[in-house]
């Protein structure tokens, strides 16, 4: 087991590792925010999701998706369609303007990524891949719902987690 002094230099790590993820959001494409990102993701993954089980994966209040969907479908990124069990629920589905956005979100992060890791080797790259994944799993698969990893498992490691996938990923 790691000592208090190991623990303690991960959570500073943690902590610079929030520049990373600062760095991927700006490179975005305008109007496109990391929650947008995030959505359009798991819409690529899941298909027409319910709102509420959209709030449910992202453990967000449905007021929070609420405004995000409204976004999302003033971008033309997302049609929202009344649930046909339930009027008052609505569906989430990605539109071909939608497809794109993912398109340019994958591209952007691949060449992003790619351009800050030149320098590593596969063998570093893939264990960094591992290692992130085992963190994941031993937070409770954190950023990964029930599911998701079965049906990403045909992906490439390096874009399974969290990352905007292709909509071919999902054999479209």
């Amino acid at each position: 087991m790691a000592d208090r002094a190991q623990y303690e230099e991960l959570l500073r790590q943690f902590s610079a590792f929030g520049a990373v993820k600062r760095e991927l959001g700006r490179s975005l494409p305008e109007g496109c925010s990391p929650a947008s990102a995030t959505v359009l993701a798991l819409l690529s993954r899941y298909g027409d999701i319910r709102m509420g089980r959209l709030a449910e994966l992202l453990s967000v209040d449905m007021s929070v998706i609420s405004r995000q969907a409204a976004h999302m479908a003033a971008q033309g990124w997302i049609d929202r369609s009344p649930d046909p069990a339930d009027r008052r629920s609505r569906i989430l589905r990605l539109t071909a303007a939608g497809w794109a956005q993912l398109d340019e979100l994958s591209d952007r992060t691949t060449r992003l990524l790619a351009d800050r890791l030149s320098g590593w080797t596969d063998d570093e790259v893939g264990a960094l891949i591992r290692l992130m994944a085992r963190l994941r799993t031993s937070f409770g698969g954190a950023c990964e719902p029930a599911g998701l990893a079965a049906r990403s498992a045909h992906l490439p490691a390096a874009v399974r987690p969290c990352l905007p996938q292709h909509h071919t990923d999902q054999g479209s």
